[in-house]
């Protein structure tokens, strides 16, 4: 049976970058809305819209993420269309955004999560330990750099910046000899076709938030809440407090290297958080479990436990 709403007279506006990456993530939650509302995809449209960060990643290709401003920059247009009405809701890959939302604005509607782990990349290899003493490994992330430093520290790490396809074409090029991905994305774009072989989040703990789409809503807004109610996944907007909770108390981002997961078992969250230093040189990690209803209170609990274990300086360059 359908959720019973009247539509808006005007289709519902929903934000987006203009990645494949993020299209797919909008049609995902427009398909998802129109079955929800026996609506027609008339009902919906799609905007397109250029961030901050989209244009900094093409003007200063070589620089990291870190150096031009972090996950904001990818987020900061959409939120400021979205604050002023020009779209009615928002939708993000979470890993990508930071903790907090801007005033009038809220994150409560998450999609069913789709694959948490990442993907180790190579036309030859399926796995890091395979590559040979000083081989290339590309990623733009820290924490994956750290991570990988951690376990290979021969290896040499150079930045791979670029949506899904982009770095395929590098690898391709060879201009590295493996790199790294997300199960997730390379699920949405139907690119199983890739030389991508999964790592158990045991060798290689994901992201916080990896693999969930948020979308965004005006605070205010009570017809778009009472629609974004009816396609959100409570198993993972529980999971996703328990992570955000961690990263929040960690002040965690594009600059630290951070890892969580959260995952659910009848009545009970298990989470496992990491900090590493950028270098590599040291990891430190933790595994807790408590009733899901505390999740969030725990992500915090760990986050404090670990910044007292890991010390002032822990997440400087060490040069």
């Amino acid at each position: 049976m359908k959720t019973a709403l009247p539509s808006p007279a005007a289709p519902l506006k929903i934000g987006t970058r203009g990645s494949p990456l993020a299209l797919a993530q909008a049609c995902e939650t427009r398909d998802r809305l129109a079955a929800a509302f026996d609506l027609p995809l008339e009902a919906f449209e799609i905007m397109v819209i250029k961030t901050t960060g989209d244009d900094a990643a093409l003007i200063a290709k070589d620089r990291p993420l870190k150096e031009l401003g972090g996950k904001g920059l990818f987020t900061k247009e959409i939120e400021e269309q979205l604050s002023r009405g020009d779209i009615d809701i928002a939708v993000h890959s979470m890993k990508d955004m930071p903790v907090e939302q801007p005033a009038g604005l809220i994150l409560d509607c998450h999609l069913p999560r789709s694959d948490v782990r990442d993907a180790f990349v190579s036309p030859v290899l399926s796995g890091w330990d395979e590559l040979p003493q000083g081989a290339v490994a590309g990623t733009s992330s820290l924490r994956r750099r750290a991570q990988l430093l951690n376990r290979r520290p021969d290896l040499r790490v150079v930045d791979f910046r670029g949506n899904v396809q982009t770095r395929l074409k590098k690898l391709h090029d060879g201009l590295a000899d493996c790199t790294f991905l997300a199960m997730a994305g390379l699920i949405r774009l139907g690119r199983m076709d890739a030389p991508a072989t999964p790592i158990d989040p045991d060798i290689m703990l994901p992201a916080v938030a990896q693999g969930a789409i948020g979308v965004e809503r005006r605070s205010a807004d009570s017809h778009v809440a009472e629609m974004l109610a009816a396609i959100h996944d409570t198993p993972t907007g529980q999971r996703l407090a328990a992570e955000r909770a961690f990263l929040a108390r960690l002040d965690g981002s594009c600059e630290t290297p951070i890892a969580g997961l959260a995952e659910l078992s009848g009545s009970t969250l298990r989470l496992r958080g990491e900090v590493l230093r950028p270098d590599g040189s040291e990891a430190i990690a933790d595994d807790r479990s408590c009733p899901i209803e505390d999740g969030a209170a725990l992500g915090a609990e760990m986050a404090r436990d670990l910044l007292d274990r890991a010390g002032p300086g822990f997440f400087d360059w060490r040069r």
